[in-house]
């Protein structure tokens, strides 16, 4: 089992949801840890965004979920993360606390040279942003 950070299209209700992804390849059910948020800047790319962690930034917004080792292969195909290919998402790995308890996340940040032209997102919310459109 893994922990994974995610913050845009693969949050709970969104159109990747991280729920259907594993029901649709029958996956076991990821377990919601809890929300949090990761320093970074996000950046709204239309129908998803784009995140690069920076610890100096404001918060972003996201959920944590304990995962099937399975359900990594099927998140890496959503962020199109293919090994030796230098894509728009990276998988990386970043430190988050949850509920008072320190967990390592895989998480998918954005290539910094990925954002220009693409405004920010401020309040760090995704969902949030989405819905005020």
């Amino acid at each position: 089992m893994k922990y994974v950070f995610i913050y845009g299209t693969l949050r709970a209700g969104e159109i990747n949801d991280i729920n259907l992804a594993a029901a649709r390849n029958a996956i076991g059910q990821p377990r919601l840890v809890g929300r949090t948020a990761v320093a970074g800047h996000l950046f709204d790319f239309g129908t998803y965004p784009g995140m690069i962690a920076d610890p100096k930034a404001a918060p972003v917004i996201g959920e944590v979920y304990e995962v099937d080792d399975a359900l990594v292969a099927v998140l890496d195909e959503i962020e199109q993360v293919y090994p030796g290919v230098d894509g728009m998402f990276a998988a990386q790995k970043v430190r988050v606390e949850v509920a008072g308890e320190q967990l390592e996340c895989l998480f998918y940040p954005v290539a910094h040279h990925a954002v220009k032209g693409h405004p920010q997102i401020h309040g760090g919310d995704w969902v949030a942003h989405r819905l005020g459109r």
